[in-house]
């Protein structure tokens, strides 16, 4: 299982370099099913290796111009307060057991990972149906786009710190279809706000966790091999094109979560 675990952390690399996210809603799953960490360590394993991943594959299109510091600022601030927030204050007042019925439990670390089922599903949905249409518009951000993008950031935030997802599902569809950035863009920004949201997130609540670094920086090269990877299919073939058959595959990976933790 570990081996197959290493070899999906390649994928969750790829996803980031070719289509700017869906790679942590990889990384939980990974973590939790192939690894046998616990979910809410997995979270925090997950920010680390998104935040660093996410960074390393920004830096491509940082030198290509394709980076809004201007939009990553609009989108990120909010995300950063919202994690913060979230890791420090939200995610212990969780209870250990949430539910309980005959030999049936709702266990903390069973809850965070159908939230992220749930999570994993619509994130395909917004794949599959590939909404990101890229169409440039030269009209200017007016007042109630700049907030509604900013309310997308803390809900994000808030997902990122609780769940360790980046949220690039999210971040680019908003970008794209709110604030008219080009698509390549929208990913090179999106890579930014993952990379700092996520590391932000792990380095404000690392005290809570006993860190094994060896095998979290080698997960971390692992999914950095699969960026540079990913970045170098993408120049050949069209990430949009791909994004509807990942979407399938976190679909198929979602409903498993659910049905693992809820039937078996």
């Amino acid at each position: 299982m570990e081996i197959i675990g290493y070899a999906a952390s390649v994928l969750i690399g790829v996803s980031l370099g070719l289509i700017g996210g869906g790679g942590s809603i990889l990384t939980v799953p990974v973590l939790v099913y192939l690894f046998g960490i616990d979910a809410l360590l997995a979270t925090e394993y997950s920010l680390f290796i998104v935040g660093v991943s996410s960074a390393v594959g920004s830096i491509t299109y940082f030198k290509k111009g394709l980076v809004d510091f201007k939009v990553a600022l609009i989108f990120g601030i909010p995300s950063v307060i919202s994690i913060f927030l979230t890791r420090i204050y939200l995610l212990p007042l969780i209870p250990e057991e949430l539910l309980s019925i005959k030999d049936w439990r709702v266990t903390k670390n069973i809850f965070l990972l159908l939230i992220f089922a749930v999570l994993m599903i619509l994130a395909s949905y917004k794949m599959i149906k590939n909404q990101a249409s890229g169409e440039i518009d030269d009209n200017e951000l007016n007042k109630n786009k700049v907030l509604l993008v900013a309310s997308e950031g803390m809900l994000v935030g808030i997902l990122t710190g609780l769940l360790g997802a980046g949220g690039g599902f999210m971040i680019i569809p908003a970008l794209v279809n709110l604030l008219k950035v080009p698509v390549k863009t929208a990913i090179g920004t999106s890579l930014v706000i993952i990379s700092l949201n996520s590391l932000i997130g792990f380095f404000s609540s690392m005290n809570n966790a006993k860190i094994e670094w060896d095998f979290l920086i080698s997960i971390a090269g692992i999914a950095i091999v699969g960026i540079i990877i990913g970045s170098q299919i993408s120049k050949k073939v069209d990430g949009k094109k791909l994004k509807p058959a990942f979407g399938w595959f976190i679909l198929v990976m979602g409903v498993y979560i659910i049905t693992r933790e809820i039937f078996l």
